[in-house]
């Protein structure tokens, strides 16, 4: 038994379930700081809540649609929300106010990312096209790279160069974002991938599919390093701790489960959602793990510090 994890109680912990949203919780991602969750949800709202006591600080309101992805910008000034309204909208985080409606996808938009460094933003979208955005003013900057089905998930590097990009299809492609040529090509998933994360030095790329698995493979060249199976468990998104450590996986069954990376090991499966677990994302100290789910919670998961990975 892995005795570093527990459901957050006691008055001084933030509370254990965030409620509020009237749907599912499609996208969570925490500021940079640490100090906001940010929740995108099927009832068209995101909410901004504060960590340390749990209280909803802005919903945001004007998707016509499912939120299906949120971000931060690096510096915690702008939150990037998609929808399938076929929209990305910018908020200014300090108000809640819309600072720029974006248009362009004809068809949901599935995900969103900021590069690690300012001014730039991507969105993924079920009409097989990623776009890229100009910070702050919002500026189309163009498409990224030829898709043959939906994009499904995207993430940058954590230096910069590389976007990966992830559709319905099964297929897997790592984009260099100066030229837009494709860097690598993974072999197919059985199925749609849903989530895809880049370990924090970059070297690892976790993808996370409706297949039953995860699959771990190193950036430099595409090598698969590990398989990890969830037998009868569609995987929903995938969430690398600070550390670099952990793996964290929202599944169909609704249960949030843990990897350790070296190895590939199984840890254990956190249980207190009562419907699918769709979505994952870790403090940026690595001491808290957010899961969002069909059941229309966010729940908090305490971890120790650095979000590491230590047995009994």
């Amino acid at each position: 038994m892995v005795g570093w994890l527990r459901t957050l109680w006691g008055k001084r912990s933030p509370p254990d379930i965030l409620q509020g949203h009237a749907d599912g919780v499609q996208a969570v991602a925490f500021s940079p700081d640490g100090s906001l969750l940010a929740s995108g949800s099927r009832d068209a709202t995101v909410r901004l809540w504060r960590v340390t006591d749990g209280q909803a600080v802005h919903t945001l309101r004007g998707h016509r649609d499912w939120v299906k992805g949120v971000a931060f910008s690096p510096d915690g000034r702008w939150l990037a929300t998609g929808s399938g309204d076929k929209t990305v909208r910018l908020w200014t985080v300090a108000t809640g106010e819309l600072h720029r409606l974006l248009t362009g996808h004809t068809d949901w938009v599935n995900a969103v990312a900021f590069a690690p460094h300012q001014g730039l933003l991507a969105s993924a979208g079920a009409d097989r096209a990623v776009r890229l955005w100009r910070l702050p003013d919002g500026e189309p900057l163009g498409t990224l790279g030829r898709h043959r089905s939906p994009v499904m998930a995207l993430a940058f590097s954590p230096d910069g160069t590389l976007l990966v990009t992830a559709t319905y299809d099964g297929s897997v492609t790592l984009w260099r974002v100066d030229d837009g040529s494709a860097a690598l090509i993974l072999p197919e998933h059985g199925d749609w991938v849903r989530g895809v994360a880049f370990s924090p030095d970059g070297t690892l790329l976790a993808t996370g599919s409706w297949d039953r698995t995860i699959r771990l493979w190193r950036v430099a060249d595409g090598a698969l390093l590990h398989t990890l199976q969830a037998p009868n468990n569609l995987v929903l998104g995938v969430a690398f701790s600070p550390s670099g450590e952990l793996l964290a996986s929202a599944t169909y069954d609704g249960t949030v489960r843990l990897w350790r990376v070296r190895d590939g090991a199984f840890l254990r499966a956190l249980q207190g959602h009562r419907d699918q677990v769709l979505c994952v994302a870790f403090a940026p100290d690595g001491t808290l793990l957010a899961s969002g789910g069909r059941d229309k919670t966010v729940r908090l998961w305490r971890l120790s510090e650095g979000g590491s990975a230590r047995d009994r």
